[in-house]
């Protein structure tokens, strides 16, 4: 089906690329376009900044993300790193396995520390997709077409990665919690018979 879907937007593609190389009076498959298309890594890259603005207008917008006050740094600080990594994926062989994001754990430790419920972390991942894929959209007269399925699927897969990444930390930081308070439930029953 994927397939059959590339093809159908690589059909339309082409024609629009004829079409309008036989209007300017050129020749099919060529464009007069001063510059070739960029890869989805290189809008990124390149946008880095616009990304993480966006993403913070949109997590400002959320009441349940702003009711933990944190400056621009604690609320913004992870992210060029965890897009860091996100531009590192694309730039990867598909044959070649992803690294595990040490930001995201470390993200995901910063975020259990600041008082982050599971779903404010899994609504930071959301938006920070939406974020991304938003970038593109207004960058699509730029990018390499045959390209921008595929990473989006990438792009989609180490988001979720990472979340998975985060959430392991907030389940580690929960069991140490549970921990702690068993040991000194402990405590106070022994203090109590002695």
């Amino acid at each position: 089906m994927l397939e059959g879907l590339l093809t159908s937007l690589s059909t339309v593609h082409m024609g629009s690329v004829m079409e309008k190389s036989i209007k300017s009076g050129g020749v099919a498959g060529e464009t007069n376009d001063a510059a070739s298309p960029e890869s989805v890594a290189d809008i990124l890259e390149s946008q880095l900044d616009d990304v993480i603005q966006e993403w913070l207008a949109r997590v400002e917008k959320e009441p349940d993300l702003t009711s933990i006050p944190l400056n621009f740094q604690e609320r913004t600080g992870h992210l060029p790193q965890l897009l860091h990594d996100v531009i590192k994926r694309l730039r990867l062989d598909a044959e070649t396995q992803a690294p595990i994001s040490e930001a995201a754990s470390h993200h995901g430790d910063l975020r259990s520390k600041q008082g982050y419920t599971v779903a404010m972390a899994v609504e930071e991942s959301r938006l920070l997709q939406v974020s991304i894929f938003s970038t593109l959209h207004r960058s699509q007269k730029h990018l390499d077409f045959n390209k921008v399925l595929p990473d989006v699927v990438t792009i989609a897969d180490e988001v979720d990665a990472q979340l998975k990444q985060q959430m392991l930390r907030f389940m580690a930081a929960d069991d140490a919690k549970a921990d702690k308070a068993a040991k000194a439930a402990k405590a106070a029953k022994l203090a109590r018979l002695t």
